[in-house]
C-alpha cells in the first residue's frame, strides 16, 4: 500500500479530532461503531478510503454539530486522486509534494518571506539560481526536477477558470538581493510587477524603515481551508518544510498575519517600490 498523500493524512487527523473532541478512545469509538479499534486508526492514519456516509455517522457518533466542518471534510473523500505531481514521487521529497497537493486544493494562499521572492512568483532563473546555492550541493538532474517542478506548481496562479486568490508580503531585503546577478534581478522584479497586476494576486512589501516586526524572522506560508478548521500552514525549518494545523498554532499565525498586514506597504506603494528598486539596477 502507497503510503498516504498529505492531504489524505490531514483528512484522517481531522477525523482523529472529531473523536477525541467527543472524549472517546479509538476502542471506545469502534465499538459505537460495531468495528474492529484497528480500522477507526486506519481511518485517522489515512491509510484506507472512507465514504462520505461513513463521515457523517462518525460525525453523527462523536456528536459534532459544526456542519460546515463536515461537509467540508465529507468534500475531502470525494478525491483521492492522485494528482500532477505524482510524477515527481521518486524525484523529490514527499513534502514538496505534499506542499503542491496543498496549493492545488487550497482556498486562497498567502506568503511572507524575508530573504527571498516566494516560490509560486520566482521567475525560471531565479529559482535556478536558488537551487544552485542550495546549503545540500543538488546534482544538475535534481536541480532541472526541482526547477520544473516549481514552475509546474505556479500553474494555479494561471488558470483561466478561478485561478487561487495569492497574497505575497516580501521584505525589501529580498527585493533588494541580487539573486544571479544584477539582470536576473531586474527580470524578477519585473515579473513581480506583471503578477500583482492581475486581479487575483496582491503584493505588498516591508521596507527596511519598519525595523524588526513580528515574523521577521521566518518565512510563513498560509493556506486557506474551505473552513478555518482546515487551513494549514508551512514552515521552511533546517531539517526540512513543517506542516502545522493544531488550533492553537493556525490561530497563532492568523494573528501574526494581522501584525504584519499592520506595516506592510499597501500594493500601489509596493509597486512604486518595486519600480524605484528595478531601475536602479
Amino acid at each position: 500500500m502507497r503510503n498516504p498523500t498529505g492531504r489524505q493524512l490531514r483528512f484522517g487527523a481531522e477525523l482523529r479530532k472529531l473523536r477525541e473532541q467527543a472524549g472517546l478512545s479509538s476502542t471506545e469509538a469502534g465499538q459505537l461503531l460495531s468495528i474492529k479499534q484497528a480500522q477507526v486508526s486506519n481511518m485517522e492514519a489515512g491509510r484506507v478510503g472512507v465514504s462520505a456516509e461513513r463521515v457523517r455517522t462518525l460525525a453523527s457518533v462523536y456528536a459534532c454539530s459544526d456542519k460546515a466542518l463536515v461537509e467540508a471534510i465529507v468534500a475531502m473523500t470525494s478525491d483521492r486522486t492522485r494528482g500532477w505531481w505524482e510524477q515527481y514521487r521518486e524525484l523529490l521529497p514527499s513534502s514538496l509534494l505534499d506542499m503542491a497537493e496543498l496549493e492545488h486544493h487550497a482556498r486562497s494562499l498567502r506568503a511572507s518571506t524575508t530573504a527571498r521572492i516566494p516560490g509560486l512568483l520566482q521567475t525560471r532563473e531565479y529559482a535556478l539560481e536558488i537551487f544552485r546555492q542550495a546549503v545540500t550541493e543538488l546534482s544538475p538532474p535534481d536541480i532541472e526536477h526541482r526547477l520544473s517542478f516549481r514552475i509546474k506548481r505556479q500553474a494555479i496562479l494561471y488558470r483561466e477558470d478561478n485561478p487561487t486568490p495569492y497574497e505575497a508580503i516580501v521584505h525589501e531585503a529580498a527585493l533588494r538581493m541580487k539573486v544571479g546577478g544584477s539582470e536576473v534581478t531586474r527580470q524578477q522584479l519585473k515579473y513581480l510587477l506583471d503578477m500583482s497586476d492581475r486581479d487575483h494576486i496582491t503584493l505588498r512589501a516591508i521596507t527596511f524603515d519598519v525595523g524588526a516586526y513580528p515574523g521577521s524572522g521566518q518565512s510563513i506560508y498560509y493556506a486557506y481551508g474551505p473552513v478555518p478548521q482546515l487551513d494549514t500552514v508551512q514552515l521552511d525549518q533546517s531539517h526540512g518544510v513543517a506542516f502545522l494545523d493544531a488550533e492553537a498554532q493556525l490561530h497563532k499565525y492568523r494573528t501574526l498575519f494581522e501584525r504584519i498586514d499592520a506595516v506592510a506597504l499597501r500594493p500601489e506603494k509596493t509597486q512604486d517600490l518595486v519600480h524605484h528598486l528595478m531601475h536602479k539596477l
